[in-house]
């Protein structure tokens, strides 16, 4: 029996069937479906991110790729599932370093701004400090199928063979609006298949991965980054960030009052819209922290979800996910020695790294948005992008032109 075939895009956004879907009788109309999908992507890659299109927001400067990966060690793989008539959902995975995760753990920590979600494996990180798999980000009805497969990669592992227990920390939100979530199309493969892709030279953003599905602010939503460098006067140190933004508020751009100015807002129709959803934030250091001030830095990442307007609405699941990449803090699994002796950053030089957090997140919400298309999904629902030719006449009536 034939099947329709599945739309799958790696990390290049380039699309390719699922190997083993037949092809035969369906080959043609096939190909003329992955053409014009990939133009589509094509189009979504015109989308400027937030300073391409002349915005900057805060005083630190990014890296050199202004995501997350601009901390040395850090990948990030993606693939998106776009299936007509209803899928638009996937999975994004952050891998810290390109060793075994589970024998050399990293500090780690999370903060949470609001719980109504579905953060699987919180507790074990609040409780030991450490990390020992990749972060995986996905939608809320596929977690546990994201576990089993960050299960399944560490367990197959080189060094892993007498491993008998494994905390897979698995991020959410819920893309029902766009996505037939009840369907859990994500697969383990899907899982393994972004952990294989994962790479270290850039980050696609907007729709694609983990926020294939997603609604931010009214607007299109999906996956963001952002990074800020220290001067070296204050350590050189790297902080980057990745989001997955699907939350609801009043959104501002810079000082602006977008969401005001453009009739789409939280509490407009009768006070109308619902703000609920849910906002993922990665934060990735190179600075020597342990756990204790890794979750004070996740907690000012979360400040950038209120710098756009965010409010932590009830139904709204907001958590902040930081590790340190430092080498030299490291936690092997087992060891014969009974002491860890490490250098700390003070606490007194980490405000700047505060601020940087604070920066990257607000950035990063705000590239998700500028590079996110429009899309159609489930029963027909449409949501749009954020209009940018509107927000540059905002910018020019604000600066007066």
């Amino acid at each position: 029996m034939l099947r329709s075939p599945e739309l799958v895009y790696n990390e290049s956004g380039v699309a390719a069937t699922r190997p083993g879907v037949p092809m035969n009788k369906i080959g043609l109309l096939f190909g003329l479906f992955v053409c014009l999908a990939t133009l589509d992507r094509a189009a979504d890659q015109e989308r400027p991110r937030l300073r391409e299109f002349g915005i900057r927001t805060g005083v630190m400067s990014p890296g050199q790729k202004n995501s997350i990966v601009d901390v040395p060690g850090v990948r990030v793989g993606q693939v998106t599932l776009i299936r007509e008539p209803d899928i638009r959902t996937g999975v994004t995975v952050i891998l810290p370093h390109g060793g075994n995760l589970f024998q050399e753990k990293v500090p780690a920590a999370v903060c949470v701004a609001n719980g109504f979600g579905k953060l699987l494996g919180y507790t074990q990180v609040e409780e030991l400090g450490v990390l020992e798999t990749p972060v995986a980000l996905t939608n809320t009805l596929s977690v546990p199928t994201a576990a089993a497969a960050l299960i399944d990669y560490t367990l197959s592992q080189p060094g892993n063979e007498e491993v008998e227990s494994v905390n897979p920390l698995v991020g959410e939100t819920n893309d029902g609006w766009l996505n037939d979530i009840r369907g859990r199309h994500v697969s383990v493969t899907d899982v393994l298949d972004a952990i294989r892709l994962a790479r270290n030279d850039g980050v696609e953003e907007g729709v694609v991965g983990a926020g294939t599905g997603t609604v931010c602010f009214g607007f299109k939503g999906g996956i963001g980054g952002s990074s800020r460098i220290l001067p070296p006067a204050l350590g050189g140190y790297t902080v980057g960030v990745l989001v997955q933004t699907n939350f609801g508020g009043v959104l501002q751009i810079a000082g602006i009052p977008v969401g005001v100015e453009l009739g789409n807002y939280f509490l407009k129709r009768e006070l109308e819209a619902d703000a609920g959803g849910s906002c993922m934030v990665v934060v990735a250091t190179d600075a020597p922290l342990d756990s204790r001030n890794l979750r004070r830095l996740a907690r000012r990442a979360l400040l950038g979800i209120a710098r756009t307007g965010g409010f932590y609405a009830n139904g709204s699941g907001d958590y902040a996910i930081a590790f340190s990449t430092a080498r030299e803090l490291r936690v092997a699994h087992k060891t014969d020695n009974r002491q860890q002796v490490y250098s700390l950053l003070r606490d007194d030089r980490i405000s700047p790294l505060f601020l940087a957090a604070a920066e990257a997140t607000e950035e990063a919400i705000l590239n998700s948005l500028f590079k996110a298309r429009s899309m159609k999904g489930k029963n027909g629902r449409m949501v749009e992008a954020l209009p940018l030719d509107r927000i540059r006449a905002l910018v020019k009536k604000r600066n007066g032109d």
